[in-house]
């Protein structure tokens, strides 16, 4: 297969995987896994479907390997010699914020990134009970109203810088409260408990950034729809933009393999240093600057 033809791909697999999502999210039937996250059958499915998809491009893994959040095997992979040898890593959440799909919640998204020489390129999110889809095609991103019916409205992301204000809200999640405190009284946040709505929707200016500190699975299909919008996803304290996936970033051992090590925020250059001032990192119970 062609690289024109990846996309067109992506997109054919967000599209059924928000059907099968659709079809069965009032019947999830939820179980914790050892790292304490949420499992439904309906995250197993999804990835079923997208390996049966991907099945003729991973059979050359000199070229195509894949990155799931819900097969073990993807441990192997975690070898930096490899990955650069490898030119596609396909990464893919087939159900992100599993939490919210169980309990019914429209806010949930399937996720599939395609990273070229280990550097964010193609991606796709869909949110199926919102009917909207976002995605990059390497050149431009879009956003996608009412999408895969007769109603489709496309939109092309472009650049913004939303301002850091009582107006608007930071996306955020539980991690990122836990190491460091907000100061509510200058901009809100908000807990979605879904990473590519976070990181996806600051894109369409909905919201002036977000926290991130998840897995590489939670932002390879949000990460080049991000970077359209002129947000980078920065280090907190060192402020250094993550452009590219190095295995120093992760963890590298156990079930968190593949997360990452440092915590992050996404936002453009203007609003980094503007966040990072409402923020106080938490040491020993108490709150420091």
């Amino acid at each position: 297969m062609k690289e024109d033809r990846f996309l067109d791909l992506m997109l054919k697999m967000a599209r059924q995987a928000g059907e099968i999502a659709l079809k069965n999210i009032n019947k999830s039937q939820a179980v914790l896994k050892g790292d304490r996250s949420v499992l439904t059958k309906t995250d197993l499915a999804v990835s079923r479907l997208i390996r049966k998809n991907l099945q003729g491009l991973l059979k050359n893994v000199q070229e195509h390997i894949l990155i799931d959040e819900e097969d073990a095997k993807s441990e192997k992979y975690f070898d930096q010699q490899f990955l650069r040898s490898v030119p596609y890593i396909w990464v893919i959440d087939p159900i992100d914020g599993t939490r919210s799909f169980a309990n019914q919640m429209p806010t949930f998204g399937i996720s599939i990134g395609l990273l070229k020489n280990q550097r964010p390129w193609l991606g796709v999110v869909f949110l199926p009970v919102l009917k909207e889809l976002f995605y990059c095609d390497g050149k431009n991103a879009y956003f996608v109203q009412d999408a895969f019916t007769a109603k489709a409205k496309k939109h092309r992301i472009k650049p913004l810088s939303k301002p850091v204000d009582r107006k608007t809200v930071l996306l955020g999640n539980d991690a990122f409260l836990k190491k460091f405190d907000w100061d509510f009284d200058s901009c809100q946040m908000m807990l979605l408990s879904c990473a590519v709505i976070d990181l996806c929707w600051p894109a369409i200016g909905r919201g002036c950034g977000a926290s991130f500190k998840a897995n590489l699975w939670d932002l390879a299909g949000s990460w080049p729809i991000a970077r359209k919008a002129g947000l980078e996803l920065r280090n907190v304290q060192t402020g250094e933009v993550t452009q590219h996936v190095h295995l120093d970033l992760f963890v590298g051992k156990g079930l968190e393999r593949w997360r990452f090590k440092d915590y992050h925020i996404l936002s453009s250059a203007k609003n980094f240093p503007v966040i990072k001032k409402l923020m106080k990192l938490r040491t020993h119970g108490k709150t420091t600057r």
